[in-house]
């Protein structure tokens, strides 16, 4: 079998397990991010005004795409892991001639599938109940590839380490989900207290939700290029920890 057979047999694969139970890993994120917008934006539409000009709703609604690109990533690439673990099927994985890079590639494109996936149908969905304005459309979409490959990425890390489906829950839900939730998708940090202000620099996911935000609106609280510099730092060092993680057969070979 040649690399580029077992890479895409693989790529296909992980692509196929998502796509077989699409109402849980495609329906499901995108009835919640809708529900988000329905009762944030009820709520507070009339009395928050975060950019001049743009309604609560409309700004509301790229900070959810990318929030469900970023966790339907990380998901897809780490619990696609676990499984395998867990149920002993890990092994088909290993034994066939397939490097560290085509093990590499194929999940975190595969869970980069899934993400966009996910936060396209977010778009198509909210979009209806906001008016959008495409500043810059380039923006988008490098802030939208680079957030699901960066999220799929540590979702593959995590896979890694965990040796149960607790470890990897635990990680999701302590880290995963406060960091998307505390990075601007329900607000500006111009809103916070200075401390919360600095708190929130530290958080990758600001800023890729920010930068996202201004390809829509031309708007942001940090210069775009900064983000994708801050960004594009980050996907490096996950993507190097991740390869040599693969590489050393970390919690994978016994």
């Amino acid at each position: 079998m040649s690399r580029m057979t077992g890479f895409n047999t693989l790529f296909y694969k992980e692509v196929l397990r998502f796509w077989k139970v699409a109402t849980q890993t495609i329906t499901a994120p995108i009835m919640t991010a809708l529900l988000y917008l329905l009762i944030f934006g009820h709520v507070l539409d009339a009395h928050v005004q975060v950019y001049p000009g743009v309604r609560y709703t409309a700004f509301l609604v790229p900070g959810l795409v990318m929030m469900s690109v970023l966790q339907n990533a990380f998901a897809n690439a780490s619990s696609s892991l676990i499984q395998s673990k867990i149920t002993g099927n890990l092994v088909f994985m290993l034994l066939p001639p397939l490097s560290h890079w085509d093990l590499f590639g194929a999940y975190v494109l595969a869970a980069t599938v899934r993400g966009l996936a996910v936060g396209l149908g977010v778009f198509v969905v909210t979009a209806w109940f906001a008016n959008l304005s495409f500043v810059a459309p380039g923006w988008i979409l490098l802030f939208a590839l680079l957030g699901a490959a960066m999220l799929g990425t540590m979702g593959l890390i995590a896979g890694i380490w965990a040796e149960k489906f607790d470890q990897l829950a635990a990680f999701q839900n302590f880290f995963i989900m406060p960091a998307t939730f505390l990075s601007g998708v329900f607000y500006s940090i111009h809103s916070l207290p200075a401390y919360w202000q600095t708190i929130s620099r530290f958080n990758p996911f600001f800023y890729l939700i920010d930068g996202f935000r201004y390809g829509f609106f031309g708007h942001s609280d940090v210069d775009p290029v900064a983000s994708l510099a801050i960004v594009a730092v980050f996907c490096l060092l996950l993507a190097g920890m991740a390869v040599q993680m693969l590489k050393k057969g970390y919690k994978l070979r016994h």
